[in-house]
C-alpha cells in the first residue's frame, strides 16, 4: 500500500507555544531527544522517503537513498524507539511509515527555513 501521510492536525489540540508555561527541565529534555533523533541527515532521508510513499520496507527503502539494508535498519530502529514511525510485519517484510503527522509538519517547516534563511540573513546585513 502506497500513498502519502495525511498532514492531519497533531492530536490532541494544544494551545498555541506562545500561549504554553515556559517549559521545565523535564519537557525540554524530551524534546531534546526528539530534536537528537531527527538531526541525523540519514533518518531524516528516509523519512522523507516514507512521507512520499506512505511506507515502505527496509529493501525499498535502503535503494531509494543509496544505502544498505542493515544500516536502514540501524537508523529506523531509533525513529522507532521514539514512537516517530510503526513498523509492521508482513511475511518476511517489516514495512515502515510514519506514525505522527506531526513529523510531517515539522520537517516540512524546517525545510521552509532551509530555504528561507539564507535570504532572510541576507535582509540583517
Amino acid at each position: 500500500m502506497t500513498g502519502s501521510v495525511s498532514v492531519a492536525a497533531c492530536a490532541p489540540p494544544r494551545p498555541e507555544l506562545a500561549g504554553r508555561a515556559l517549559m521545565d527541565s523535564a519537557q525540554a529534555s524530551r524534546l531534546e531527544s526528539v530534536f537528537k533523533v531527527l538531526g541525523n541527515d540519514t533518518r531524516l532521508r528516509l523519512l522523507h522517503a516514507l512521507v512520499r510513499a506512505g511506507q515502505l520496507c527496509v529493501g525499498d527503502l535502503a535503494g531509494q537513498v543509496g544505502l544498505r539494508p542493515q544500516a536502514v535498519s540501524n537508523q529506523l530502529q531509533r525513529l522507532v524507539d521514539q514512537g516517530i514511525v510503526a513498523a509492521r510485519r508482513d511475511g518476511n517484510r517489516i514495512w515502515y511509515r510514519v506514525l505522527d503527522p506531526c513529523v510531517v509538519q515539522l520537517l516540512d517547516l524546517a525545510w521552509c527555513l532551509t530555504e528561507t534563511a539564507p535570504a532572510a540573513a541576507g535582509d540583517l546585513r
